[in-house]
């Protein structure tokens, strides 16, 4: 299927770049391009039969086109077609410079819904086909793509049928076995039923079939992955010993139940000749930090050295100064290696590494530099994982040959997605919040409040605290979202005159600049932070005590949760405020879903079943890429069944032999970047 687009009848140059400009650039990429939603086009209605309010397709002569112009930038372009039951009215907004595409006398077919004013039927912005003398309609149930402007409904539809009606067979991917048990029609059949299905059912049963292909290819992936780790020996260590003890011993607090077995988990995977590949999940403020300093502790008191990368600099200076703390009564050598590291400082620590002084070190992508060399590593922690590429992750696995891997994330993930974008990892999970951490007060408001607003942030920072505002996305547009900003931040710098200071953090700032701002924040001589972007995840400013997000609604509830979570890290009460003018039932239902719960799992749940899957793949995560067919939500069955049949398979065949079935495939879908992570 990785033919040219141009091996299709009727696809020449010019609709060529049309399907690239949504994407496609061969035949396989066609295939998959499926449709958003259908439109059941099964009857065509005539004009006497359509009635307010309902949808339906209808063939008539154009009679008459009319433009009019009722006030600036306003067009409103009418076409009135009739057949021999009475007339329809088309109305057009925006779109004068269609005038001369419609003419009297020619023949339309029209989509949409109907809506009558003053006994006068008529259809808004529908679907319209131009017809020939004697042709019919694209009927039956029509699958709707999604578009860019300057491609149409018809180059998409009309290329990949004439496709299938050139071809009649498409090579199955999966082992023959599982051909046998799983598929109740060919591959083919299941691509077509996906793009022109005969009913609801048929759909349905294609969906399910390619969905479980999908998944089960996603799982040998993740299969190899994990036997990738498993053949290599790693590191084994010995029991927990005296550093270890002295560490939580010197704890100024007890360590929670969760956070003890976590570290028990950790501590039996070290023990064990196999490299440990863990994920660490803690909700905001969970103390997943704690978990991760003992693991390094561990490493190092049975001989070995210790990393932790985190994405940016401030989050790396925070590490090194809390393990610092932590580690002070401990015989341990500690550094601190970033982009700003100065080069006299630079060389001593590439040194020191190599020659096992330095047992301990914290960091950012400076770690994974080619002059970068360690004497004996035996654990590597990546912090904040999806901020990482998986190359990045398997570059500085490599410095140590095979080390112990612990990856942590404070992104609450459902079972769900951890089946799925982690499948090839442990896991370990942290709810159980540290004892006297006072509750986020969340509240919804309207923009009534502003004025409220304002004098609460005063009032606090006044107190000496900290206030965050962050920004809507406007739109899919860096450019809008950082002049919204900038308008906010310049009247909330009027606002506070002369009494407190105001800073501006946004996407198009160096990452220099966006720190240096996110420092001064942090060390408290910029008083409110206004952010076009996510504040930092991980960042720790505890004298922060408000959360105030500008067009809430825009957000999804983890995101508002992650955000929320950056407030409430110091012993006095916090407060989110989550600013909406949104009238949408679902928009308030999740807002008030914040007010109500603090449980950042729960909510991930509840905004993967109301915004759906979304971008869960990814070099940036798992290396696998997005799901075209299975939802991870509504196929949760599909995914589990699909993940024992590969596990099975493997008890059966050999994983030799699932490599051997499913490598053309791996190779083609998931690309070079995840093989040379497979076979590097």
């Amino acid at each position: 299927m990785n033919e040219a687009l141009t091996s299709i009848k009727g696809v020449g140059p010019g609709r060529e770049r049309q399907l690239h400009k949504l994407g496609i650039t061969s035949v396989n990429n066609l295939l998959t391009y499926f449709p958003r939603s259908y439109e059941d086009r099964r009857k065509i209605y005539t004009v006497r039969d359509l009635l307010a309010d309902m949808t339906g397709g209808v063939v008539g002569i154009v009679m008459a086109v009319q433009e009019k112009r009722p006030r600036p930038r306003l067009s409103i372009l009418e076409i009135t077609i009739t057949d021999n039951s009475g007339s329809l009215k088309i109305v057009l907004f925006n779109q004068g410079y269609k005038k001369n595409f419609y003419k009297v006398g020619q023949r339309l077919y029209v989509y949409g819904k109907v809506d009558v004013q003053y006994g006068s039927k008529q259809m808004n912005s529908p679907q319209i086909e131009t017809l020939g003398a004697n042709a019919m309609p694209d009927t039956g149930i029509v699958p709707i793509y999604p578009l860019v402007d300057g491609v149409s409904q018809f180059v998409v539809r009309s290329s990949i049928r004439n496709w299938f009606t050139a071809h009649c067979e498409l090579d199955e991917i999966l082992p023959s076995s599982i051909v046998k048990k799983h598929m109740i029609m060919s591959r083919y059949d299941a691509f077509k039923a996906m793009h022109f299905p005969d009913s609801s059912n048929h759909y349905e049963e294609a969906r399910h079939q390619l969905a479980y292909e999908e998944l089960f290819v996603m799982q040998s992936g993740l299969a190899l992955l994990r036997n990738k780790e498993q053949v290599h020996l790693g590191p084994k260590m010995g029991h927990d010993g005296v550093l270890m003890s002295r560490c939580i011993e010197n704890l100024p607090y007890k360590l929670t139940g969760d956070q003890r077995r976590a570290i028990d988990e950790i501590s039996k995977d070290m023990q064990d000749e196999r490299p440990m590949q863990r994920l660490l999940q803690g909700d905001v403020g969970a103390g997943k930090t704690v978990v991760a300093i003992l693991s390094m502790v561990k490493a190092i008191e049975n001989g070995y050295q210790a990393v932790i990368m985190a994405p940016t600099e401030i989050l790396a200076a925070q590490h090194y100064e809390g393990i610092q703390d932590m580690c002070k009564h401990l015989p341990i050598r500690i550094a601190l290696l970033t982009g700003s590291t100065t080069k006299k400082e630079k060389d001593r620590i590439y040194k020191e590494l190599k020659d096992g002084c330095i047992q301990m070190i914290i960091g950012t992508h400076a770690l994974i530099q080619d002059k970068v060399d360690f004497y004996n590593l035996g654990l590597v922690i990546i912090d904040e994982q999806h901020r990482f590429g998986v190359e990045q992750r398997a570059a500085l696995q490599r410095k140590g040959g095979h080390p112990h891997v612990l990856i942590m994330t404070a992104t609450p993930i459902p079972r769900t997605m951890t089946l799925s974008v982690y499948g090839d990892l442990a896991v370990s999970l942290i709810k159980e919040m540290p004892p006297g951490r006072k509750p986020v007060k969340t509240y919804v408001v309207d923009s009534s409040y502003k004025e409220r607003l304002r004098v609460f942030f005063g009032k606090e920072m006044a107190a000496g605290h900290q206030v965050y505002v962050v920004c809507p996305l406007v739109e899919e547009s860096e450019k809008l979202d950082l002049q919204a900003a900038e308008a906010l931040y310049l009247e909330l710098k009027e606002y506070f005159y002369q009494s407190f200071e105001v800073g501006l953090v946004h996407g198009r700032m160096s990452a220099r600049d966006k720190e240096e701002v996110m420092e001064r924040f942090s060390k408290g001589t910029i008083q409110l932070l206004v952010s076009t972007t996510v504040v930092e995840v991980g960042v720790n400013v505890p004298n922060a005590t408000i959360m105030c997000i500008e067009g809430a609604e825009r957000f999804g509830l983890s995101q508002l949760h992650q955000l929320r979570g950056r407030v409430g890290r110091g012993d006095v009460q916090a407060y989110c405020v989550l600013v909406s003018d949104s009238k949408g039932d679902v928009s308030r239902e999740r807002l008030q879903l914040m007010e109500s719960t603090q449980d950042g799992f729960e909510l991930a749940e509840q905004d993967l079943l109301m915004r759906g899957s979304g971008q869960l793949f990814g070099l940036a995560q798992s290396g696998l890429p997005d799901l075209r067919v299975a939802n991870i939500v509504k196929d949760i069955d599909i995914l589990v069944a699909a993940r024992n049949d590969v596990l099975q398979y493997i008890s059966e065949e050999g994983i030799t032999n699932l490599e051997k079935e499913m490598k053309p495939e791996l190779e083609k879908r998931f690309g070079e970047k995840f093989l040379r992570i497979l076979y590097n």
